[in-house]
C-alpha cells in the first residue's frame, strides 16, 4: 500500500517540485513554514488545483497521470479545512448526515456511530453549529469528512484557528483516530507539537521542494536531516507503561533501551504511548550522578555530532539500547567532557519535560 505524488506547477513567485512515495496508511505530516507549498500539495492532490504535470496513485488506483485526471468529485478523498466550513442552515447531526449521503449505501465504510463516539460529539448533534466552540465545529467537519468513506484524508491545519487550551483538548481526539481508523491521512502542519503527537511519516518541505522525507522517529533522530526544528529538536520513542507512582503522580515507561519516568497521565499499565524527548532537556555526565532533582539517567554512547543553527551550538545524537536520543549543549562543554562518537557517558532527562 502507497501513495505516489508528482506535482510540477509554478505560478509568479513561486514553483512546486515535488515527487513522493508515501505510506498507504498511518498519519503523513506535511510539515514546513508557512508559505513552502504545504496547501497547494493537498490541493493538488485533492485535484482542487490542476498541476502542469501531475501524477497520483492512491493503493493502487491512478487519480491523475498523463492521460488521466480525476476531478475532485470523483476521487475519494475527504479534505478538512482550517476553518471547519459547517453548512449554517444545518444542525450538527444533519452535517453529518449530509456527508453521508454522497456515498452510497453499499459503499459506506465507516459506521456514523463509531465515528460520533471517537470524536466525542454525540451530545452536539442537535445543535446549530452557531452554538458550537471552534473545537466542536472542527470535530464535526473530521467527522463529516469521514463519513464520506474516504480512501484518503486531507487535513490542512484542523489545529490552527485554536487556541493552545482547545487544541490540546482536541488532540487526544485525533490521536483516537490514528490508532483506531485504517485511513491514510495527509496532515499539513506547522507546529511540531502535533507532527510528534500524531505523524508516522515526515515530509519536510521548503520553497516548492522536498527537503526531508522519511518515518517520524528516524527522521527527528538524524541530525543530518534539514527538519529545521529550532528549540523543539528531539525525539520520539514507542514505549509502554510498566509502573504508577500513584502517590507522586508518576508513570515509568519502558522503550527499547531503558525506561524512564514521566507524569501520570492515566493511561493503564500495557498501554501504548509515545514519549517525546527535546534535545535541550537531555544533559550530558561522564559519570553517574546523585543527588540531583534530575529523576531519569540513563546509560548511552555518543553516536555523531553536528553543527546546529548556532555557532556556539552543537547537536549530538545518542544511543540508548536501540533508541536514539539528542541532546543541545555548546561546543564548549562538548569539548570540555571530551565528547566523541563512540565515548560512554550518561543522559540525564527531566521526567516533567517528557510528553506521554
Amino acid at each position: 500500500m502507497s501513495i505516489q505524488a508528482r506535482f510540477e506547477l509554478s505560478y509568479p513567485g513561486f514553483k512546486l517540485d515535488v515527487a513522493l512515495d508515501l505510506p498507504g496508511q498511518g498519519v503523513t505530516a506535511l510539515f514546513g513554514p508557512s508559505g513552502c507549498g504545504k496547501t497547494t500539495l493537498l490541493r493538488c492532490m485533492a485535484g482542487l488545483t490542476r498541476a502542469s504535470q501531475g501524477e497520483l496513485v492512491v493503493n493502487g488506483d491512478t487519480w491523475q497521470s498523463k492521460t488521466v485526471f480525476m476531478p475532485t468529485h470523483q476521487r475519494s478523498v475527504g479534505y478538512v479545512f482550517q476553518q471547519a466550513n459547517l453548512f449554517g442552515h444545518l444542525s450538527a447531526g444533519q452535517n453529518l448526515r449530509y456527508g453521508q449521503s454522497r456515498v452510497p449505501d453499499s459503499e459506506r465504510r465507516v459506521a456514523m456511530d463509531r465515528i460520533v463516539k471517537l470524536l466525542g460529539i454525540g451530545h452536539l448533534l442537535e445543535r446549530m453549529p452557531q452554538g458550537l466552540s471552534g473545537g466542536e465545529c472542527q470535530r464535526v467537519a473530521i467527522a463529516r469528512a469521514l463519513l464520506t468513506s474516504p480512501r484518503l484524508l486531507l487535513m490542512d491545519e484542523p489545529l490552527a484557528a485554536l487556541d493552545l487550551a482547545r487544541k490540546n483538548e482536541f488532540l487526544p481526539y485525533l490521536e483516537r483516530l490514528h490508532d483506531e481508523l485504517d485511513i491514510p491521512v495527509i496532515y499539513v502542519t506547522h507546529a511540531p507539537d502535533e507532527v510528534a503527537r500524531l505523524a508516522d511519516h515526515i515530509v519536510a518541505m521548503e520553497a516548492g521542494r522536498i527537503t526531508a522525507d522519511g518515518p517520524l522517529k528516524e527522521a527527528l533522530a538524524n541530525v543530518d536531516l534539514p527538519i529545521h526544528l529550532g528549540e523543539d529538536a528531539g525525539v520520539v520513542l514507542d514505549a509502554v507503561v510498566a509502573e504508577h507512582d500513584q502517590k507522586w503522580h508518576l508513570a515509568r515507561v519502558e522503550f527499547p533501551g531503558g525506561s524512564l519516568w514521566v507524569r501520570d497521565s492515566g493511561h493503564s499499565i500495557g498501554h501504548h504511548v509515545r514519549v517525546r524527548i527535546l534535545a535541550r532537556d537531555v544533559s550530558i555526565a561522564l559519570e553517574k550522578v546523585g543527588g540531583i532533582s534530575i529523576q531519569n539517567c540513563l546509560p548511552a554512547t555518543v553516536d555523531q555530532l553536528a553543527d546546529d543553527a548556532h555557532p556556539a551550538l552543537t547537536l549530538m545524537r545518542l544511543t540508548v539500547g536501540s533508541s536514539a536520543l539528542l541532546a543541545r549543549l555548546t561546543r564548549r562543554s562538548a569539548a570540555g567532557l571530551g565528547l566523541a562518537p563512540g565515548k560512554s557517558v550518561w543522559v540525564q532527562i527531566k521526567a516533567v519535560a517528557l510528553i506521554g
